[in-house]
């Protein structure tokens, strides 16, 4: 019983750890409209809705719609999708809220 838990264990970690990187990463795709100025902003209302599904999947239940929801907002206002919202959240989630 104990390899088991510990598997268990093993597996929540490895979640979490890949829920920053892509964190980390979408945050990253979502800055990239700063390398293109004058057509950034037109990108950001391409990735806007992305992002918002994409931390309504990866964050579960009422924290993930509320991020989906201010993320989706956060990259339409122009000058503010520098907001790491992706990374927020999984430090709210993890290290705030501490979910497991």
């Amino acid at each position: 019983m104990t390899k088991e838990i510990q598997l268990q264990q093993n597996a929540k970690t490895s979640t979490k750890t890949t829920k920053l990187l892509l964190s980390i990463l979408f945050d990253f795709v979502g800055m990239l409209s700063y390398l293109f100025p004058g057509i950034g902003e037109s990108i950001d209302i391409i990735w806007a809705p992305i992002s918002g599904l994409l931390l309504a999947k990866m964050y579960k239940g009422n924290t993930g719609k509320v991020a989906a929801v201010i993320g989706t907002i956060e990259e339409l206002i122009p000058f503010v999708d520098i907001i790491p919202t992706f990374t927020l959240t999984w430090i709210y989630t993890y290290l705030i809220k501490k979910e497991k």
